[in-house]
């Protein structure tokens, strides 16, 4: 998110967090701190950062969490929750269907994530985000196959993130994991880089609250 009047519009739909994209590379990088900021807990969003740039940018925003989508360590994590506070997310990329069969062993998360996820992060972050793996860093608004975490038994929570869109609003509601705390939506929602759509989205949360209602 980075336009003042979009914030808003998205905020009153009642959701839970919102991010910021403080990566360069990104086509949706706040270059400045928005005319309105959220009461709603923030999230400052990174790829391979410093604790400096870290700062600088908590500094502006008033960051909640801190979001890492680069190759950070558990260690670097530990940093970053110690100097700024807040509490972190880090991203972990899952191989899609086209480039990790999921027949047999799968070799994506079970064989070479879980032991990592199950034993390096846990005195670091607060939960993890599992998004799809692609050339790019995230906002690809490709989808990886979710069966793939029933073989996830970290301790950490986590978050659901890859191209999710407004038609996945029934597959959402039929996914289980003990440890799943909700999900990330951006470039499906969107009608720019950047630019939410508010119709959409509210549309969306209508649609899983509802069934959560009952």
């Amino acid at each position: 998110m980075r336009d003042a009047e979009n914030i808003r519009e998205v905020e009153r739909l009642g959701i839970d967090m919102m991010g910021f994209i403080c990566w360069e590379g990104s086509p949706r990088f706040v270059r400045e701190v928005p005319a309105y900021l959220p009461d709603c807990p923030r999230v400052g969003v990174f790829v391979n950062p410093s604790l400096d740039e870290i700062q600088k940018y908590n500094e502006a925003f008033g960051f909640n969490f801190i979001q890492l989508h680069g190759t950070e360590s558990p260690e670097f994590c530990k940093a970053v929750r110690e100097k700024t506070g807040c509490k972190v997310i880090k991203a972990i990329s899952i191989q899609t269907p086209s480039n990790s069969p999921l027949k047999g062993e799968d070799k994506s998360l079970g064989k070479e994530n879980s032991l990592p996820l199950r034993e390096g992060w846990g005195g670091s972050v607060a939960f993890l985000l599992f998004d799809t793996k692609c050339p790019t860093i995230g906002g690809s608004g490709q989808k990886f196959n979710w069966d793939i975490l029933s073989s996830y038994r970290g301790e950490l929570p986590f978050l659901l993130s890859g191209g999710i869109g407004p038609e996945d609003a029934d597959q959402l509601r039929q996914f289980h994991h003990e440890k799943y705390l909700g999900f990330d939506i951006n470039s499906r929602f969107e009608v720019e880089p950047g630019i939410k759509d508010i119709e959409a989205i509210k549309n969306f949360i209508s649609s899983i609250r509802q069934h959560e209602s009952h």
